[in-house]
């Protein structure tokens, strides 16, 4: 039995809300599951257009919690000010030690009880719960969390419109903790960086993207946002973008500088966006310091990627 066959005869409970500074909308606390439960928190909005909304599914890195990340990112502020409805899936110490998302899962481990299905049942119980637009449900995070949003996008494009990747490594590309501390450390080989890593028998898509990395990050090596930006499968490899751009831009004296990739089509969207963020390390670019592993000296990357995210509805 699958993960949201399990999932769907319990209804999430919501616990008291939590207020966080900067967001005037509802924090509430919740589990979802029955054998496979996880805790998560959802901000929804003070602002809310009529008609359903948009979501963003935003999953924290190692050592984080959903609190912790919400605070650390502002995402929060953002979502109140675009209208967007944020679910914050939180990782369980049982499912791993250090919180860490298990987005290198071996391929022994059966996909029902993975990860990454586990959010997107969560997911989709949300959206039916939460009056979301299926069309407009977007995924990101921050390194774990960024790869797990990665592997989402590739196995999930029915699901997920659009990607937001900090910090983060390529879906596919490692299957034990061996290969993952390689690939974290030292990017993906150019064999890597050049294969198609739809998922086995399907018809390959990739879903618009925006990255963001910084070029000092220790943790992650920088080579991995490039190559999530690079990576093309399938159908999207049919469709070149109508123009590109890379511009540096120098925001003054204490804030970092950051160079800009990005393709568009003939309307001016944009459907991959690669941020390089000069000087930074291993942290959401634009957070509050009051979260962990932030930089506040970098662009709004929380913002940034919901601009970028708002743009895409899925199409299929």
């Amino acid at each position: 039995m699958d993960v949201g066959s399990v999932c769907s005869r319990r209804r999430p409970r919501l616990e008291t809300p939590t207020q966080l500074p900067g967001a005037n909308g509802r924090f509430t606390d919740g589990r979802f599951g029955n054998e496979l439960r996880r805790r998560y928190m959802l901000y929804e909005p003070g602002f809310r257009k009529p008609g359903p909304a948009p979501m963003l599914v935003l999953l924290h890195g190692c050592h984080q919690d959903a609190k912790d990340f919400a605070v650390g990112t502002r995402m929060n502020e953002a979502a109140e000010e675009a209208g967007v409805v944020v679910l914050y899936p939180e990782q369980s110490r049982l499912a791993n030690a250090l919180r860490c998302w298990n987005w290198y899962a071996p391929n022994h481990q059966p996909t029902d009880k993975s990860d990454a299905a586990l959010i997107a049942a969560m997911t989709r119980q949300m959206m039916r719960e939460r009056h979301i637009d299926p069309a407009r449900v977007y995924v990101a995070g921050m390194s774990a969390g960024g790869a797990m949003a990665a592997v989402l996008a590739r196995d999930y494009p029915e699901l997920y419109a659009a990607l937001g990747v900090h910090s983060g490594v390529p879906a596919g590309l490692a299957h034990d903790v061996v290969a993952a501390v390689r690939l974290m450390s030292q990017g993906p080989t150019q064999g890597e960086a050049d294969a198609d890593l739809s998922p086995a028998g399907s018809v390959g898509h990739a879903v618009p993207s925006i990255v963001f990395h910084g070029d000092q990050d220790m943790t992650v090596h920088p080579s991995n946002g490039q190559a999530i930006h690079a990576a093309r499968s399938g159908d999207q490899a049919e469709a070149l973008p109508s123009g590109s751009l890379t511009a540096t831009t120098h925001p003054g004296a204490g804030l970092h500088s950051v160079t800009r990739s990005v393709d568009y089509d003939l309307g001016g969207v944009t459907n991959r966006e690669l941020w390089i963020v000069h000087g930074a390390g291993h942290a959401w670019a634009g957070g509050s310091d009051e979260g962990s592993h932030t930089d506040a000296d970098g662009p709004d990357a929380s913002r940034e990627m919901l601009r970028f995210f708002l743009q895409h509805r899925r199409t299929r």
